[in-house]
């Protein structure tokens, strides 16, 4: 399942990064994103900081200023340069002449890289305002932009509010479930006091992708409803787990509820380890 998971989401990754099919500019035509296209092809083989690359998006937006795939493109650098200004500038521009394309991308930035939450579930509804189909996933593939939405109320400090919308998206038969889905759904029944519940939720998430925070919480469960043996063997697998790198992972921030070596460590010396 988790290597089924894994695959998808590469799809998925692979999918939001490509660029746009050229022919089908002309099809439509619109010959002025069509040649605007043509002259953004120039960027391979340039690295995204180099002086080539973004003259070739200059070179595009010359042509059209208003095509949204390149304005989005061309903030990649700013936002991975920490010139996040000038990501907001371009990104504003790509969602201006684009919303239906582009606000997908800005909204799962809002909530990886600045946690403007407010911001993120704000982009979220708009775009599900504008469009009659799935809204579809982050810009990396983690998560489905409901998810992304229920997250995001969670960390704003409504978590009656996210837990209807995981409730009601994982009871979804069309969402596909993704890597960390069930072990933010438990975390959240955890916060709540809910531990039975929580306890479920995680077990499921251990069929889907076991990870040391999946275990780790699960352990936290087990201790808050009173079953040392399930909270001692969970414990001691987060940690095996977490020592061997199977655990959350992000390039660029901390993920939500992730955890760290450190707090497995704590939890093991309030049990005498």
């Amino acid at each position: 399942m988790r290597m089924l998971l894994i695959f998808v989401l590469a799809v998925v990754s692979a999918r939001l990064a490509a660029q746009p099919n050229c022919n089908a500019y002309k099809y439509n035509g619109d010959e002025l994103k069509y040649k605007a296209c043509k002259a953004m092809e120039k960027v391979k083989g340039h690295y995204q900081f180099s002086r080539a690359f973004q003259e070739a998006l200059d070179e595009a937006l010359a042509i059209d200023s208003t095509f949204a795939y390149a304005y989005r493109i061309k903030s990649t650098a700013y936002l991975k340069s920490g010139d996040f200004i000038t990501w907001k500038k371009l990104m504003d521009k790509a969602v201006k002449y684009d919303p239906e394309g582009e606000l997908f991308y800005r909204a799962s930035c809002r909530y990886q890289f600045f946690r403007d939450y407010a911001g993120a579930i704000k982009d979220i509804e708009l775009l599900d305002s504008l469009v009659d189909y799935n809204i579809g996933y982050s810009q990396n593939g983690d998560y489905h932009l409901n998810i992304i939405k229920a997250l995001s109320y969670k960390a704003i400090g409504k978590p009656n509010e996210s837990l209807q919308i995981f409730e009601r998206q994982l009871s979804d038969s069309t969402h596909s479930v993704g890597i960390y889905d069930y072990l933010h759904l438990g975390v959240l029944y955890l916060e709540m006091g809910k531990f039975s519940l929580a306890l479920r939720a995680l077990k499921q998430q251990a069929l889907e992708n076991d990870i040391a925070e999946n275990r780790y919480y699960m352990a936290l469960a087990c201790k808050a409803l009173g079953d040392e043996k399930g909270y001692l063997e969970n414990i001691k697998l987060a940690k095996e787990k977490y020592e061997n790198g199977v655990k959350m992972f992000d390039p660029y921030v901390e993920k939500m509820d992730q955890i760290f070596l450190t707090d497995i460590m704590d939890a093991m010396k309030t049990e005498g380890f």
